[in-house]
């Protein structure tokens, strides 16, 4: 098989942006349906890993939301660097940017309010997609305008300034230096400068001050897409494999040690937070470009590629679309006749199905939300 082009859509990033996507799309019922019904000590840990902590702390599903901002990073060396390279001035680009940031801001306040359905006083306005538009914004604006080396320079800026706000700024009635819901400084200034409501009424996971570290987060996946879009006269594949190890086995070294001065956290998304996120994240990408673009074990990719290719409709299509009242309409009634164990385990499998199936419909056709 010859070798993509560099500006070429990664077989790799896709599926791993699908594999990312399949964990709140129904993938995470899994074990909680096996844990429930059987009781096995491997089902109760991996069903415990999909949940989130209460406050500080890191398991599994933490990384699905930071995995796919990372996964917006590493295209942008694809999407953008290649238009670069033709001689498209960044001017031109920056309105593609900042359109598409204001887009996901929009879509998302869509989701959380439906249109026209909640009054502009009870309007919750940070949001998951806002979180990726406006981090990915300035993340692809900061690749735009600046070199490699001021791109480290703001990465760092950002991870160390953020981490001296939050445990220097005195907030009133707390003093500085605690990081509790109620009382941190990002928290407090949120409920200052946003409008409507608050998603955990005084404090929002997805407000606007830890969207400033979230833009590091983006930046790592920059930083690794400019890694695998380096010609392989340069850094061969195998190389780039090794390269993403290191950094990722690093950058959770270095969130370790972190972590006892500014815990992980990724209500607040702290520091630590976003070199631990990004540290797997990292490596589930040398993972996946191992297996599917050095390798070329491409076969099994198909599942998740039809996920990944239209990752914006699979996350807010649940919200519009009642998935489980048709899987129980085409697939209830047989499960019936099922032991109750393997009914629940049936249910769902049918509902990812027939997503998935909804989803393959789009993909069949060509039919992509393009942000």
């Amino acid at each position: 098989m010859k070798d993509s082009p560099p500006s070429q859509r990664l077989l790799s990033l896709d599926t791993l942006r699908g594999f990312d996507m399949f964990w709140i799309s129904g993938g995470e019922e899994i074990f909680a349906v096996l844990a429930k019904v059987t009781g096995w000590s491997w089902a109760i840990f991996m069903a415990h890993q999909f949940t989130h902590p209460d406050w500080n702390g890191f398991r599994a599903y933490d990384l699905i939301f930071p995995t796919f901002l990372f996964m917006a990073g590493v295209s942008t060396p694809f999407s953008l660097g290649s238009r670069l390279e033709k001689g498209v001035p960044a001017s031109e680009l920056i309105k593609k940017v900042i359109q598409r940031g204001l887009i996901l801001v929009f879509l998302g306040i869509i989701y959380n309010n439906g249109i026209f359905q909640t009054e502009w006083h009870n309007m919750r306005y940070p949001s998951v997609l806002a979180r990726i538009g406006l981090a990915g914004m300035f993340a692809q604006i900061i690749y735009l305008y600046t070199g490699k080396k001021a791109r480290w320079i703001w990465f760092a800026g950002l991870l160390i300034g953020y981490y001296l706000f939050m445990t220097f700024y005195p907030v009133p009635g707390c003093g500085a230096g605690l990081l509790t819901m109620e009382c941190n400084p990002a928290s407090y200034i949120d409920k200052m400068i946003i409008p409507g409501r608050l998603h955990l009424t005084i404090h929002d996971p997805e407000g606007l001050v830890s969207t400033l570290p979230a833009i590091a987060t983006g930046l790592m996946g920059i930083f690794a897409g400019e890694l695998l879009r380096t010609s392989e006269e340069v850094i061969s594949k195998n190389n780039k494999v090794v390269y993403l190890l290191f950094a990722g086995i690093v950058s959770l070294l270095v969130c370790l040690v972190w972590d006892y001065f500014f815990p992980i956290n990724k209500n607040l998304w702290t520091s630590s937070f976003v070199l631990c996120a990004g540290g797997f994240s990292t490596l589930l990408l040398a993972l996946f470009y191992w297996i599917v673009d050095v390798l070329n074990y491409r076969k099994w990719t198909l599942f998740f590629v039809v996920i990944g290719m239209n990752s914006i409709v699979i996350y807010m299509i649940g919200r519009f679309i009642d998935f489980p009242y048709t899987a129980d309409a085409l697939f209830g009634g047989i499960l019936s006749y099922l032991p109750h164990p393997v009914e629940a385990m049936g249910e769902v499998i049918a509902f990812i199905m027939v997503q998935w199936a909804f989803m393959y419909l789009l993909f069949r056709n060509k039919l992509f939300l393009k942000v």
